[in-house]
């Protein structure tokens, strides 16, 4: 069965395999102790910290293992920002930040501090001049992922260093898609990751702090890990982590080079395949594994349920297949449509065959679940009204829209659809809509009764 979801958590790399198992041998003892099993444990533990510091572009001693890629994200923040709460309580980090990162600016803004979210373009990446415009004074940390979880685009992190080298402000970046594939660019201060993403067993994070930066770490803490990262490491999980990364490293310009092949082969073929296909995230600046598709008139979560029921495993960020209902912060912040989204990321070691073969499942699976949602758009009415209005309230994802299709037809040129929705989806996803299908959108209103109202013209 193709397993197309590498960006969630990579399959344990062989390497990883082997060095867990022989660790579990050797690294079980306690690697403060000073008798012969406590030193061959330490051994180990500064054999992973330096070949991980060798990975990311650091010093040993620069480098902490967490419990997690997000317990990482989570202390560099906190840390960071105590350690530099004499010069401001401002946060600032790009809107299409993970979770983990927009999480501990809540929690910050929580305690008294204040976050600022740099806006994206269409492709998912900010604009430096935009990012610097913001590094004003107060900030005391600013913080931009290397590479985007959802849509693989990558950011411009030697352009916001430099700037935020100029304005005095320390720079953490998310790694954790990234850094497999290469080092991140120069001029970082803090950096996290997390092995999952890599090929290493779950449960390994990483967080390195340059020398010179204030770093007050918050919390409870002891001797492990510079106190940075306290309780007993899992020794086993790190050097495990830590060979697969070197291991992956050596293979990524190779591997890297033929997923992109296969990526550019689903970018280039799904749209000629599937009618009302959007591919979103930089087609040239992504990582070379991962490539995210949005399908008008498709229910998110059916449209997974059926590929997997096909054989594939991919996951999405549409709004269908959350608990929340709302579509994800990324594809929100860049604009993009949301609904039938699809998020294909390629695991090394990916066979071109079975590329090919969800290519050849995907339109029948689509086709299908837009019959069952009754997507066909409508035949026009030989005399087109001027204004409609139609009530989906109470209607989840696609149905508006698909509704909105239905009838858009049904009035003059010039003349306008409303279209009633309290799905969160619709604020994303007409505006969407519209830019796909040559229509104008007008702008969203209310009903008298406070009901959301998006107002979309003919134009074509």
């Amino acid at each position: 069965m193709p397993y197309f979801d590498a960006a969630s958590a990579a399959p344990l790399h062989p390497v990883a395999r082997q060095a867990l198992l022989a660790a579990l041998d050797e690294g079980w003892a306690d690697p403060a102790r000073l008798y012969r099993e406590g030193r061959r444990a330490r051994l180990l533990l500064d054999a992973a910290r330096e070949a991980a510091a060798e990975a990311v572009g650091c010093r040993p001693d620069e480098l902490v293992f967490t419990p997690s890629g997000t317990r990482a994200v989570h202390s560099g923040v906190s840390g960071a920002l105590a350690g530099r709460r004499r010069v401001g309580g401002r946060l600032v980090v790009s809107a299409v930040e993970h979770s983990s990162v927009l999480h501990a600016g809540e929690a910050h803004a929580a305690a008294g501090g204040t976050v600022t979210e740099v806006p994206v373009g269409r492709t998912g990446a900010v604009d430096p001049a935009a990012f610097a415009a913001e590094l004003g004074e107060g900030t005391a940390l600013a913080c931009l992922q290397s590479a985007n979880h959802e849509v693989g685009t990558e950011q411009p992190v030697a352009e916001v260093a430099e700037a935020c080298r100029a304005a005095g402000v320390p720079l953490l970046v998310d790694a954790a898609q990234s850094l497999g594939w290469g080092p991140v660019p120069e001029g970082w201060s803090l950096l996290a990751a997390s092995a999952h993403k890599w090929g290493g067993p779950a449960g390994v994070g990483l967080l390195a702090v340059r020398k010179g930066v204030r770093f007050a770490p918050q919390g409870p803490s002891d001797e492990r890990e510079s106190g940075r990262a306290p309780g007993f490491e899992n020794l086993p999980a790190i050097v495990a982590a830590a060979a697969s990364l070197r291991a992956v490293r050596a293979d990524a310009a190779a591997e890297g080079a033929r997923l992109r092949e296969l990526v550019d082969r689903i970018r280039a073929r799904v749209p000629e395949l599937v009618p009302d296909v959007e591919v979103v995230g930089d087609p040239v600046r992504r990582l070379p594994h991962l490539v995210t598709f949005s399908c008008l008139y498709v229910d998110g979560e059916t449209l997974l349920s059926e590929l997997d029921r096909e054989g594939f495993s991919v996951s999405s960020g549409s709004s269908c297949t959350s608990s929340t209902l709302t579509p994800s912060h990324v594809l929100r912040a860049m604009g993009v449509l949301s609904e039938g989204n699809v998020r294909v990321s390629l695991p090394a070691g990916t066979d071109s065959a079975d590329v090919d073969r969800f290519l050849a499942v995907l339109p029948g699976v689509v086709a299908s679940v837009r019959e069952r949602l009754g997507a066909a758009p409508a035949a026009a009415e030989p005399e087109p009204a001027q204004e409609l209005v139609v009530d989906a309230l109470g209607k989840r994802c696609p149905i508006p829209v698909i509704e909105l299709a239905k009838v858009i037809g049904s009035v003059r040129v010039g003349g306008t659809v409303t279209v009633l929705s309290d799905d969160a989806a619709a604020r994303l996803d007409i505006p969407a809509w519209c830019e796909m299908r040559g229509q104008r959108y007008v702008g969203e209103t209310a009903t008298p009764q406070g009901a959301p109202a998006y107002v979309v013209r003919r134009t074509t």
